[in-house]
């Protein structure tokens, strides 16, 4: 006795209406994005020490390149916790010679508050790389050293700036846009014109030329939503709490080192300006 019935085997076409197999990049979400690559060690290691010497050849004075190089880090890692912390990692840092640095992160923020957190990370946290400095200077009484603090706590508030590609534009860009998209790029257009003025006539004419071929590029864009779930209204207040938080640290670290030097933060102050060439 036979049955004439048979189960369908792997090789038969479904039964019903035929349905195309979905495009992988619909199939698979869940699959991670390729890893970002990291510098390689012969690259940062000589970038490191090509930035270090111009540095030292720019300003005479070893400390004040090694309060760079090492304020760099301090504040590029800075940016690297935060990303991992948030689900962005793993960051690297890259080391631009003549320039700074750049943390990478491996997925984009999950919200624009979690972009903001990233950008305002990297000035908070590289305040500590103040701590030495001013050890050092207490202890050796080498006023120097505390020249380094002041430095580090100086280019970390710089950049809080507003101007693409700092840190301060990804901070309150998002801010702005919230008001207007043209309101952001109208304000990182002036504040960028304003640090690109200030850098040509100091003498920073690399770093000049980089802020204006930076606000190029950001301006070339237009006004583009920010990656991630946009900012709420408690959000929003508190990019604007954490941001003049991070400011206001960063201009109390920076008066320490004059204080200390000359027990008076404007006369302190007065002589930076002399050691910097920034004052007759």
């Amino acid at each position: 006795m036979s049955n004439d019935t048979r189960r369908p085997g792997p090789w038969d076409r479904p039964e019903g209406p035929h349905r195309a197999a979905p495009a992988m990049t619909d199939a698979a979400p869940g699959i991670e994005p390729p890893p970002v690559r990291g510098q390689h060690p012969a690259i940062a290691i000589g970038g490191t020490l090509l930035f270090a010497a111009f540095i030292w050849w720019i300003s005479g004075s070893w400390i004040v390149a090694l309060a760079l190089i090492f304020g760099l880090i301090v504040h590029e890692y800075g940016h690297v916790l935060a990303m991992n912390r948030l689900g962005m990692g793993p960051a690297k840092i890259y080391i631009i010679p003549f320039l700074g640095g750049v943390a990478a992160g491996q997925r984009a923020p999950r919200s624009v508050w979690d972009g903001v957190k990233v950008s305002l990370a990297g000035p908070l946290f590289g305040l500590l790389a103040t701590i030495p400095f001013f050890a050092l200077g207490f202890v050796l009484g080498d006023p120097m050293w505390l020249l380094g603090a002041f430095v580090i706590s100086m280019i970390n508030l710089i950049n809080l700036a507003p101007a693409p590609p700092l840190d301060g534009a990804k901070a309150l860009g998002p801010v702005l846009g919230r008001v207007h998209p043209w309101v952001e790029q109208g304000a990182m257009l002036a504040i960028g014109a304003v640090v690109i003025v200030w850098a040509l006539t100091r003498g920073s004419y690399i770093f000049g030329v980089f802020m204006a071929l930076a606000l190029f590029g950001h301006l070339r864009q237009g006004a583009r939503p920010h990656a991630g779930r946009p900012l709420t209204n408690v959000e929003t207040a508190k990019s604007i709490g954490l941001y003049l938080t991070t400011a206001a640290a960063c201009v109390g670290v920076g008066l320490v080192a004059p204080t200390m030097i000359a027990g008076d933060p404007w006369q302190g102050l007065s002589a930076i300006g002399s050691w910097l060439g920034l004052t007759r």
